[in-house]
């Protein structure tokens, strides 16, 4: 027998209408859905859509494990995500996989698709943790729970048929699996050949003509607003275009958990609608197209589909609420309160973290040699730009003092390090960074994309060391000092990428982290902290830093902090 009934206007995406109709929810699922006369629900009848699912996203980067993050996720009406773990396999390769497979299945209900990373290590111009081979990738296919062949972020070796590069994108062809893109900046003829070598996504599309040249190419575009990269206001308008309704969705990427505590998609929701956006465009990018193209398990709100759906108020609008969310019959969220509780962790929280403490001396940027002390040196500056994962390059002159060349916070030029973590005490790498705009202490952080080294941007080298001392003394985490008497740290154990811990805890220390590092410090980032952790993230362009150097991102080559006259 059904053990639930509704009686509801039930969205219908394909004919692009509500209809008054009688649900009934048997085993999970929906047993019957029967139209009913338009006089038969009263004026007041609730409104039923599928459940939004985000269509790319680093489960990782809200700092919580699967099990949190679905836990808040679920109270804005996520059902299910498509999650790359490349962050986690960066680290620990297949066996971080494993457990984020094992700790999503705490909360049974939330569809979490994740992928098999393609490109661990990201580069080979950075230290990982791990490798994830054409063999891995081939096992963990064997797993269905492992959807598609995540971001493809070796753009160049799509461009230029490195063999490798070939062989994984066969072999998700051959295993049935989407292949997921990354490739910023590609336009024209090299969009096309990308598209061609069967990738059928990118999220990294930063103005709308890019966008244009890569759907024109077959692909399908993620519209991108995470808590760093926010590309939402310059995409949304190719919901305009009925022709690519039907290749849009809707995506974060990365999501700290203080915004994943307040909003997820139903905010891009919201936003879309308030443009003036068709309302069955916009549902179809927030849930009908990633269910779509990746096979999800997701209901639809037809007969015989998981009864995965969300109840609210009143037809979708500038001002939607989610008032419940259903996985699989069963009340997860209601009015913004979440109702998941996840089944207790069988595993213990696994790492990968042997820095050892440095010293201050470790953080010096020494001046080429000869170069008298009082005269000056151009310097490569990277240029961080906020609510990107692009960074500029700029040049400027820097005084040479006691054989160094020193951070100066009155022009926003500070020290940017990159500290190996694999390794007891390998060399740090030492650049200069504008945009952070921190006017006292430091900021360190054991999430770096993508390899996940300590990241740490700086007034000076003493507080620099500071910071980097409580990354390490926590084995990762996330850790802001003004550099005398105040120190803030959240502990990042698993991994050194996330928090076991309640994810509504987490989201509120991390509050207090990111307040402090404004307040306190002096930032003027929205996300100080993700912000920060880009820069280390040699596949986005231009001017990047890794363990092993300043990275030119343009060239795919090192180059020197002293610029060549």
């Amino acid at each position: 027998m059904p053990h639930l009934t509704l009686r509801a206007h039930v969205a219908d995406l394909e004919a692009r209408r509500f209809r008054p109709a009688e649900l009934t929810v048997a085993d999970g699922r929906i047993a019957t859905l029967v139209e009913l006369p338009p006089t038969a629900l009263p004026p007041d009848a609730p409104h039923l859509i599928p459940g939004f699912v985000d269509a790319h996203v680093h489960v990782e980067s809200s700092l919580l494990t699967p099990a949190e993050f679905a836990r808040l996720a679920v109270a804005h009406g996520t059902v299910g995500t498509v999650s790359d773990p490349h962050e986690i396999a960066n680290v620990l390769g297949v066996a971080g996989v494993a457990f984020m497979l094992a700790d999503a299945e705490r909360v049974p209900g939330f569809a979490f698709a994740f992928g098999a990373p393609s490109c661990v290590p990201a580069t080979t111009f950075e230290t990982a943790g791990a490798t994830v081979t054409v063999e891995d990738i081939d096992r963990l296919f064997d797993d269905p729970r492992i959807g598609y062949l995540a971001e493809m972020m070796n753009w160049p070796g799509v461009l230029f048929d490195d063999a490798d590069v070939r062989a994984k994108i066969a072999l998700a062809h051959r295993r049935g699996r989407p292949v997921d893109g990354h490739a910023p900046g590609l336009r024209g003829e090299q969009a096309r050949t990308y598209a061609a070598a069967g990738i059928s996504t990118d999220h990294e599309c930063c103005t709308r003509e890019e966008a244009e040249d890569k759907l024109r190419a077959g692909m399908h575009i993620l519209i991108r607003e995470g808590s760093a990269a926010r590309n939402f206001d310059v995409l949304i308008d190719l919901l305009a275009v009925p022709e690519w309704h039907d290749r849009l969705m809707f995506c974060s990427d990365d999501k700290h958990p203080d915004t994943l505590a307040t909003g997820h998609l139903d905010d891009l929701v919201r936003r879309a609608l308030a443009r003036g956006h068709d309302v069955w465009a916009v549902l179809r990018a927030a849930c009908l197209n990633p269910v779509r193209h990746y096979g999800l398990p997701v209901g639809l709100l037809r007969p015989g589909d998981r009864a995965d759906f969300l109840v609210l108020d009143a037809p979708p609008s500038p001002a939607l609420r989610v008032r419940q969310t259903w996985l699989r019959g069963e009340l997860v969220a209601e009015n913004g309160v979440s109702r998941l509780r996840p089944a207790p962790a069988r595993q213990a929280a696994p790492n990968f973290f042997v820095a050892e403490p440095r010293a201050a001396a470790d953080f010096r940027l020494a001046a080429p040699a000869g170069a008298p002390d009082g005269t000056s040196v151009r310097a490569r500056i990277v240029v961080a730009e906020d609510g990107q994962l692009v960074t500029g390059e700029s040049s400027e002159e820097m005084i040479v003092r006691d054989g160094v060349i020193a951070a100066d916070p009155a022009r926003d030029i500070l020290k940017l390090v990159v500290v190996n973590r694999y390794a007891p005490r390998a060399p740090v790498a030492v650049a200069l960074v504008r945009g952070v705009g921190l006017r006292a202490g430091a900021l360190a952080s054991s999430v770096a994309h993508d390899s996940h080294n300590i990241v740490a941007v700086g007034v000076d080298d003493d507080a620099i060391c500071r910071a980097v001392n409580l990354v390490v003394g926590a084995r990762g985490g996330l850790a802001a000092t003004d550099g005398a008497a105040t120190d803030h740290l959240l502990p990042l154990p698993v991994a050194g990428l996330m928090s076991a811990a309640d994810g509504y805890d987490v989201a509120a220390a991390y509050t207090r982290l990111d307040e402090f590092s404004k307040a306190a410090l002096g930032s003027p980032l929205r996300a100080p902290f993700m912000t920060v952790s880009f820069l280390a993230l040699l596949v986005i362009p231009a001017l990047k830093l890794s363990d092993k150097g300043l990275f030119d991102g343009a060239r795919f080559a090192f180059v020197e902090v002293v610029a060549d006259e």
